[in-house]
């Protein structure tokens, strides 16, 4: 059976550390678990080595975000898999057993999450993964159970295993050999998307990506920065077309950021008459952002074959706002 290690990235989260650590510990007896402190300055440390001595510690120098805090800290990790936990989130028993058979029994499959639940409606699905990733033509990522801000009531409807795009960040495993072949995460994306580019970029690699609803976590979300935090509008926004930039096909690619363009001057004038000037500001600096650095994400482009069937539909966006769809099972049919 693969060496599977849970490293859990934590900045300043001392109280959540202590909330759902404890879970980790009860029911992950086969896997090493290791947090990784981004330079925390709230004692969690401190408090890690006097109340959780098993737990291995990882001192990141600097608070690089998401994707520099796993980079650097994963180079220090000894495991076949990379379980990367979000420290908001509770396990429950038997959680790794159907992933690490599923990793046994497929070794084209180098990613793979399990079925994330709200930690506080604990029977409906969570905004950061829900049931499995996925994206549009335009590249707007959606989820099985969450479409937009619109999150199902879980009723056993993806209690199955399957082939996804994306896997979300907030808990996924990783083979070791895929996350190092593929550099990592981008550290330009600092946070928010970088597991969409990752899982993309593993996709034009030939890996495939799973979905395990017979694995189970809950997950609080917004303890870093809410859905609605005009930060997290600005990078969802910016690191999204970071992504098309260099995942897809040249001229398919030029073709749809003109089309997001528009797209977005809609959501930002969407924000202006709900009052949320912040957040049309957020997208506006995002594209401004991006053309700053588009040369730079240009040359990062993948010298693989480019998948051209990405997305499962054409526009989420007129799906979701002009038909009023917010199920999954209503958007595609399996």
């Amino acid at each position: 059976m693969s060496k599977i290690a849970i490293v859990i990235l934590n900045w300043n989260g001392q109280l959540l550390l202590e909330s759902y650590l404890p879970s980790v510990l009860r029911y992950s007896e086969d896997a090493d678990i290791y947090v990784a402190d981004n330079a925390s300055t709230d004692g969690s440390v401190a408090f890690l080595k006097a109340h959780f001595p098993s737990v291995k510690i990882i001192q990141n120098t600097v608070n690089g975000g998401f994707a520099k805090g796993y980079n650097d800290a994963l180079k220090q990790v000894d495991a076949d898999i990379f379980c990367l936990l979000n420290s908001d989130v509770e396990v429950t028993e038997n959680w790794l057993v159907p992933i690490q058979r599923l990793f046994a029994e497929n070794p084209q499959i180098a990613i793979v999450q399990p079925k994330i639940l709200d930690l506080i409606k604990r029977d409906h699905f969570e905004y950061a993964g829900a049931a499995g990733g996925f994206l549009d033509q335009l590249g707007y990522p959606f989820c099985r159970g969450r479409i937009f801000q619109a999150l199902e009531k879980d009723e056993g409807q993806y209690d199955d295993t399957r082939e996804i795009f994306w896997a979300t960040g907030a808990c996924m495993f990783i083979r070791k050999t895929v996350f190092n072949s593929l550099g990592g995460f981008d550290e330009a994306y600092f946070a928010h998307q970088e597991e969409v580019d990752l899982c993309w970029r593993a996709k034009n690699e030939g890996h495939q990506v799973y979905y395990v609803g017979e694995s189970k976590v809950y997950h609080l979300g917004g303890s870093t920065l809410s859905n609605m935090n005009p930060k997290k509008t600005y990078l969802n926004f910016r690191n999204s077309l970071f992504s098309i930039t260099k995942n897809l096909p040249r001229r398919k690619a030029l073709l749809i950021i003109m089309i997001r363009l528009l797209l977005d001057g809609v959501a930002a004038l969407r924000f202006i008459f709900q009052f949320k000037f912040s957040h049309c500001w957020a997208i506006l600096r995002a594209h401004f952002s991006f053309y700053r650095q588009f040369g730079k994400m240009y040359r990062k482009r993948e010298k693989a074959n480019f998948i051209l069937k990405y997305y499962v539909v054409k526009s989420i966006v007129w799906s979701h706002f002009v038909h009023q769809i917010e199920k999954f099972s209503d958007l595609v049919k399996d």
